[in-house]
């Protein structure tokens, strides 16, 4: 070290450094207590950068749309460069653009699809930072040429080009991505055209610098003991090896050799202890591998690796107990049980690591252990105990099973074990471990510390498995198995297909979903159509569809409707899912066969036979343009006249005719057809023309009041003739003034009806009425309008201040006389409503009086209420009265009770007999 070079922690720093002293190869080395190592080698140079040769460069000839590289072919140099060229005479470097690119890796120039502006003259200026300084080369001239040859390559060794090459477009560029060793070799361009054939060669060679395959590591071993290292490197050309102790070449000696990348050190001794280094090394550069070797010497030692204090192991087991104390040279190991030196034999013997290995244990074997380590430096021991516990048994392992979908079962799983043992219980469904803690569905584990059974609750399908009882000790794990079957009823059929359809059955194919471990047995088809109620079972042929049954005719369709069906299966277990539905489509057409039912009519006016019938529901028409044939004809008559109805909806046809009598008996038939044909008529029917409206009006129309809410009206008869037309009864209009606008009721009455009761009226107010007769054909002309008034509203204050006074089988009653106001009715009289307390019926006594007496057998208690009677009707009823029975009283020793109800409050007098006593 001197001023000129100078130490700063690990690296150098060379002051105002010369190119003739101080440039060349340096390596650092690194010393500790250890030893020494050296570094990588690093190499010194100085920048600079030599004039170009002034010989003129070749022309550069492309064709236009072609790409073209020119090359810059840099001088004698070393240090970082930088490229760029000109054009011409211009001063300014090439830009670069989507079409030029200028390569700071080589210099050269990249110009794609060339065009007439670029021929010129090109110069390559390069730049050495380093030695700060730039130089110019020769132009290159580029001109445009006419010709265009074909170019091809190959291989001179005559091994195919690699598969990976890539081509410019013209073929001028051969590229290897990714060169490797087996890449190298003479590659040939042949270029041609019409005037003749150019070669040109160039050969490409692989090298690669050292790269570590296998490296040395940190060792460390007992004195006396044998070294054996070996390190591998790759690299073009092969690498050679040399080895290097603390920073010193490391030569073959009598305990040494060196063979390559192999060394080898026999009877080790602490002196051999050091850093070591394989350096491998080719002309292009050396890399190294470091390791420590450290040669150790020492007594037995346990304080890094202890016996295990506490060993435990069950009854017929394997125990190994282990003996690793840290010696140099290794240790002789014996071990003691107790204060006895332990003999080896078939079932207890020592491992050539020292540990101790006791088979097929017995509870004798219990107790301490020591291991007794020794070598030329000194001894160690070290002590651990046994324990020797019973075996876990699985005495209840869960079974096979066999069961049926929604049922609960349990899964035995019982164990025998140590007592002071744990025993953890794990079940498995299929592999998977069933979470029990966090509660999953169905599953449930129940009993004690001995007792792990699995309960599943509502089993499903879906729990068809292995079910595996894993029983976990800190000493063993064991477990037992059992195949659970689950049955159900059939999975839904699959597939649906209607093969074929006519107008009354349809062919239907299918396939069985899954059995679900139960064989299918049976098979239904259903159906549904837009009038049906949800799905109905259908008819097939054959009859009965077994498990085996893949396919039927459906029979018993109704024509031209829209069907969709589905497959039910069933099975021992029950009846499965349907499965999804068909396509929709509809059965053909057919003539109708289902006749109107009902056939009715009459009425209408003169001329008119009105002829009714239920009609045909859309599911039993049958077809298209369907419509009705009606046939009548007059009784007695044998020609019989056709019409048609063209209406699906219609239920009522007119046939007019001048010639038809009032009244007339016809026999009438109802028949249906479609676009296929006539269907079935109806059976015969008589049915009678239209008549003609009453003529005349009643006379002596009158109106009497009979409540306030309740009227009479009354009328004569007419007597009927061909002049006042047929009378079926009569229809009473009623209104509360003279406009008939504004009428607010009508009621009818068939027959030879006179009088008519209309209720539900206002209180005092005039009411008219009109009455009018009426037939088939309509209402005649109404009579003149009577009048009437209703009565005033009844009382609407309820008797008051109700006295009764019960004496053996006599009841008397007494009350005040109810006043009435200026716009309600007169009080003319009274009702007493009674009836036994256990009954409905109810019985009735009027009286003028504000008093009255019943004579009633009293067996049980009675209920009494008190109205007043009116012209305007009934009025208000009193609150209800309880008589208690006669038995109840004499009970309590009372003879006479007398009980006053006023309007506000009650007042009750008892009359004692013999003893006074509360009455409740």
């Amino acid at each position: 070290m001197s001023y000129h070079y100078r130490l700063d922690g690990g690296s150098l720093a060379i002051s105002s450094p010369r190119t003739d002293q101080d440039t060349g190869t340096y390596q650092c080395l690194a010393t500790n207590p250890l030893g020494t190592i050296l570094s990588q080698k690093a190499k010194l140079q100085f920048a600079y950068i030599e004039d170009f040769e002034t010989k003129t460069r070749s022309t550069v000839s492309v064709r236009e749309g072609q790409g073209v590289v020119l090359l810059c072919g840099p001088p004698p140099h070393f240090g970082g460069l930088s490229y760029a060229w000109t054009f011409n005479d211009n001063p300014l470097y090439v830009q670069e653009d989507n079409r030029r690119f200028v390569s700071q890796e080589t210099g050269n120039l990249y110009i794609a699809k060339v065009e007439p502006s670029d021929v010129g003259n090109y110069t390559c200026y390069i730049t050495n930072k380093e030695a700060q300084r730039s130089v110019q080369g020769p132009p290159t001239p580029l001109v445009q040429r006419t010709d265009v040859p074909d170019i091809s390559w190959r291989r001179l060794d005559g091994s195919p080009l690699p598969g990976k090459v890539k081509y410019s477009k013209s073929q001028a560029i051969l590229e290897i991505p990714n060169f490797q060793q087996e890449d190298e070799g003479v590659y040939e361009c042949i270029a041609s055209n019409l005037r003749g054939r150019n070669l040109a060669k160039g050969q490409l060679i692989f090298y690669a610098p050292p790269e570590w395959e296998q490296k040395i590591q940190n060792t460390y071993l007992s004195i006396y003991d044998s070294l054996f290292w070996e390190c591998k490197a790759s690299g073009k050309p092969n690498p050679w090896y040399t080895w290097l102790k603390n920073g010193e070449r490391l030569n073959p000696e009598e305990r040494i050799q060196i063979e390559n990348g192999t060394l080898i050190i026999t009877m080790l001794n602490v002196s051999d202890s050091g850093i070591y280094q394989c350096a491998a090394e080719n002309k292009y550069q050396i890399i190294y591998a470091n390791a420590e070797l450290r040669v150790l010497a020492s007594a037995p030692d346990f304080s890094k690796n202890p016996i295990k204090k506490n060993s435990v192991v069950q009854v017929g087991g394997d125990i190994v107990i282990e003996c690793k104390p840290n010696a140099f040279p290794r240790a002789a190991i014996s071990w003691k049980r107790g204060m006895e030196i332990l003999r080896q034999s078939k079932r207890v013997f020592i491992l050539k690591d020292g540990s101790l290995k006791i088979h097929n244990v017995t509870r004798s074997d219990a107790g301490s252990y020591t291991c007794i380590a020794t070598n030329q430096f000194g001894f160690a021991k070290n002590t651990g105990s046994l324990a020797v516990k019973e075996r876990t048994v699985i005495t209840v392992p869960p079974s096979k099973m066999d069961v049926t979908v929604g049922e609960s079962i349990v899964l035995p799983c019982q164990v025998s074990h140590d007592p002071s043992i744990e025993v953890v219980f794990l079940w498995s469904f299929n592999g998977d471990v069933i979470d029990l803690k966090k509660g999953v569905a169905h599953f449930e584990k129940i009993g004690g510390e001995s007792v792990g059974d699995l309960m599943i609750r509502n089993i499903q399908l879906n729990h068809s498995g292995k079910y595996l009882c894993t029983v976990k000790t800190t000493l063993e794990s064991l477990s037992a198995e059992a195949d659970i079957i689950v049955r159900g009823p059939p999975g839904p059929p699959e597939d649906v297909r209607v093969e074929h359809i006519s107008s009354t059955t349809s062919q239907l194919s299918w396939r069985p979903g899954s059995d679900n471990n139960s064989p299918i047995q049976i098979f239904s088809i259903q159906a549904r159509t837009p009038f049906s109620v949800g799905w109905q079972a259908v008819s097939t042929v054959p009859e009965i569809l077994n498990g085996k049954t893949y396919n039927a005719t459906v029979v018993g369709l109704s024509p031209w409707v829209e069907y969709e069906f589905r497959v039910v299966a069933g099975n021992s277990i029950g009846i499965g899912e349907p499965s999804k539905p068909s396509e929709v489509l509809r059965t053909k057409a057919s003539v109708p066969v289902m006749a109107p039912t009902n056939i009715n009519g009459g009425g209408g006016s003169r001329s008119e036979l009105v002829i009714t019938w239920e009609s045909i529901p859309e599911e039993l028409q049958n077809g298209e343009e369907f419509g009705y044939i009606i046939m009548l004809r007059p009784v007695g008559s044998t020609t019989w006249t056709k019409e048609r109805v063209p209406f699906v909806d219609s239920s009522r046809f007119v046939y007019r005719n001048e010639s038809i009598t009032p009244l007339s008996p016809f026999e009438v038939k109802v028949g249906v057809y479609n676009k296929k044909g006539e269907g079935a008529l109806s059976t015969t029917s008589i049915v009678y023309s239209g008549e003609d409206e009453p003529q005349v009006a009643p006379r002596g129309t009158s109106v009497q009041s009979f409540s306030a809410s309740e009227m009479e009206v009354s009328w004569n008869a007419i007597a009927w003739n061909r002049n006042t037309g047929r009378v079926l009864g009569y229809e009473v209009l009623y209104w509360t003034d003279d406009s008939k606008k504004s009428v607010i009721g009508k009621i009818r009455v068939s027959g030879n009806v006179t009088t008519k009761n209309i209720t539900g009226l206002k209180a005092n107010t005039v009411y008219f009425a009109s009455v009018r007769a009426y037939n088939t054909a309509g209402t005649g002309p109404s009579s003149p309008p009577a009048n009437g008034t209703t009565k005033k509203s009844p009382p609407s204050q309820p008797p008051a201040n109700i006295a009764w006074k019960l004496t053996n089988s006599k009841l008397c009653l007494n009350w005040e006389h109810v006043k009435t106001m200026e716009n309600e009715s007169e009080v003319l009289g009274y009702k007493i409503l009674y009836r036994q307390n256990r009954q409905s019926k109810t019985h009735i006594l009027e009286t003028n009086n504000t008093s009255a007496e019943l004579l009633v057998p009293f067996e049980e208690d009675y209920l009494i209420e008190i109205r007043t009677v009116s012209d305007g009707g009934d009025g208000s009823s009193s609150e209800e009265i309880r008589i208690p029975k006669m038995s109840s009283l004499s009970s309590r020793g009372v003879s006479v009770i007398e009980l006053s109800i006023h309007f506000l409050s009650i007042v009750i007098t008892i009359f004692y007999c013999f003893a006074i006593q509360p009455l409740i």
